[in-house]
């Protein structure tokens, strides 16, 4: 009798290729849903995960260490309850768009079986949003917890599976490893049944997911600036900063990571931060947080990460007052000479001043530079100027302006698509610059009809080439001037005697001798069965609705021969 496989990882790669599997046979059912059907199972999903958000906002708290209860429970909830919200209403199953001008439909395919592989930082609220947004656009999801991760994620998974099965989905469409290791990891990322990989980790497990051979979407690294301008409220800008970057102590990407202010109001901007529970250090303290906070490969220390900033600083060997929410480390440069000028996933800001807003945009772009290239920056300034100054400039995909960054980058506090995946663009390597959604998530394939070239629209942002022998766009513009003032034709282009103001107009030729036209609204078919004529129409001339109602059965509308 052959003895059981005891491997872990030969373990994971057999479960890895068995859930796809298994998950590509089930969503050959789901293909099948009529968009009533896919939001019923989402329905499902997101308020069973409601429901539960704040017991595996604490779950995910005990079990990696990271953050608190209270910020995993909003950020679960973020998902269960923002994220639903906005793809509630998205049509995702069959005919997206009908362009009848063009002739073209556009109609929604699924990718198939969607990897998602699932962090320790954000375990139960990412992997909410992404069985949510997968199964939204008729996928199937199999999920591949992080290690230290892996029950809090398995019990969100859980959490829904019930509810969705009984709203009507494959048992199958919806799983997370058990077995996980990277090569059960890497294994479903590249398998053949596996259609799509959304990726949430660090850099190795994204330019692994790129290189699978498969299509990804992976985000880049985040090194959040926020920039507060001479012009901003300065006490809601520093507010937003200490509000952002310790929310979950610091464990989103998209949290703030250093405070760049204008010189001029320096001192406010200390009074704010120190009211805020932000504590300065000297340059000695900085040195021994630096020392604690970031390894010597210049990444963030996972002893730290999404820890409070009083456990932070005993680590370090200062004293603070215990109700310290940020570490402060006033820095003059930005690079390997000086650590904490990265992104550091815990409550420590770096702290720089510069002389106006010219200074400020070099010293974030060396920053964004130095890790954060593509993500997010944060400016605070009531100068719509300058803001569009940064935005125009930055190499970045997401500026939030007088709002925290970390859960404003997510779309919590601003008008973006709310999302747990924050696209980088290609200058993090990134295939988008979005934020993930449903439709990130779906192909759309075509059916256009054979168009004649003279029916054909102009294309997008160009004007119509005018119809042969209609003669130049002024002499056109004036007979529609005159049709529509006058009653009558357009005096004749160049030089001539021209009517005084106080001339009567003169009447309209009996018959249908009038020029052709471009345009007819209602009131020109009143005008002219009132008069007993009729309209000659150029090719392709517009007709209005109520035109062509109006007109119908009259024989007033007439093509140009």
């Amino acid at each position: 009798m052959a003895s059981p496989v005891r491997d872990k990882d030969l373990l994971s790669i057999q479960q890895a290729r068995a859930l796809a599997a298994a998950a590509r046979e089930a969503q050959k059912a789901v293909k099948e849903f009529s968009q009533e059907q896919v939001d019923r199972v989402v329905e499902a999903m997101a308020s069973a995960a409601k429901a539960e958000a704040e017991r595996l906002g604490r779950l995910a708290h005990e079990e990696t260490g990271f953050g608190n209860t209270k910020d995993k429970t909003l950020k679960n909830l973020f998902s269960a309850v923002d994220v639903y919200e906005y793809i509630k209403p998205l049509r995702t199953v069959g005919i997206l768009r009908d362009d009848p001008v063009r002739r073209v439909v556009e109609i929604a395919e699924p990718m198939g079986v969607v990897a998602a592989v699932i962090p320790s930082t954000n375990p139960t609220s990412t992997a909410i949003f992404k069985a949510l947004v997968s199964i939204k656009a008729r996928n199937a999801c199999v999920m591949s917890p992080h290690p230290s991760a892996k029950n809090c994620i398995l019990e969100t998974m859980r959490v829904m599976h019930g509810p969705a099965v009984a709203a009507g989905l494959p048992r199958d469409a919806l799983s997370c490893m058990s077995e996980v290791s990277l090569e059960g990891t890497q294994e479903l990322m590249r398998c053949r049944d596996t259609g799509v990989i959304l990726a949430t980790g660090g850099i190795g497990l994204v330019r692994a997911a790129y290189s699978s051979g498969k299509p990804a979407y992976g985000v880049g690294p985040g090194n959040v600036p926020a920039y507060i301008h001479q012009s901003a409220d300065v006490a809601k800008a520093v507010r937003d900063v200490i509000n952002g970057k310790t929310f979950d102590y610091g464990t989103l990407c998209s949290s703030e990571q250093s405070i760049v202010c204008d010189e001029a109001i320096k001192d406010e901007v200390i009074a704010e931060v120190k009211k805020n529970g932000g504590h300065f250090l000297s340059e000695a303290e900085s040195a021994a947080v630096a020392r604690v906070v970031v390894t010597p490969q210049r990444l963030a220390n996972p002893e730290i990460v999404g820890k409070p900033a009083p456990y932070i600083a005993e680590k370090a060997g200062i004293k603070v007052p215990p109700e310290t929410r940020a570490l402060v480390a006033p820095l003059t440069g930005v690079g390997r000479d000086f650590p904490l000028s990265i992104e550091k996933l815990s409550p420590v800001l770096a702290f720089y001043v510069v002389k106006d807003w010219h200074e400020g945009c070099e010293r974030v772009l060396q920053l964004l530079r130095y890790g954060g290239t593509g993500h997010t920056m944060a400016i605070h300034s009531r100068d719509d100027a300058v803001i569009r100054e940064f935005a125009l400039s930055k190499p970045v995909f997401r500026i939030v302006a007088n709002t925290q960054a970390s859960m404003g980058a997510t779309g919590y506090t601003t008008g973006l698509a709310p999302s747990m995946s924050l696209g980088c663009g290609a200058y993090a390597g990134n295939i988008t610059s979005d934020n993930i959604t449903p439709l990130h998530l779906i192909n759309v394939k075509r059916l256009a009809y054979e168009l004649p070239r003279e029916q054909r629209p102009p294309a997008s942002g160009t004007a119509p080439a005018p119809a042969a022998g209609a003669g130049d766009l002024s002499s056109r513009v004036a007979a529609f001037v005159a049709e529509r003032v006058g009653g009558g034709a357009a005096p004749p282009a160049g030089p001539g005697p021209t009517a005084g103001p106080s001339a009567p107009p003169k009447p309209a030729p009996p018959g249908p001798s009038r020029p052709a036209v471009d345009f007819v609204a209602e009131d020109d078919v009143r005008r002219a069965i009132r008069e007993g004529r009729t309209i000659t129409l150029r090719r392709g001339a517009i007709v209005t609705p109520a035109a062509r109602d109006l007109a119908d059965g009259k024989g007033v509308l007439v093509e140009e021969r």
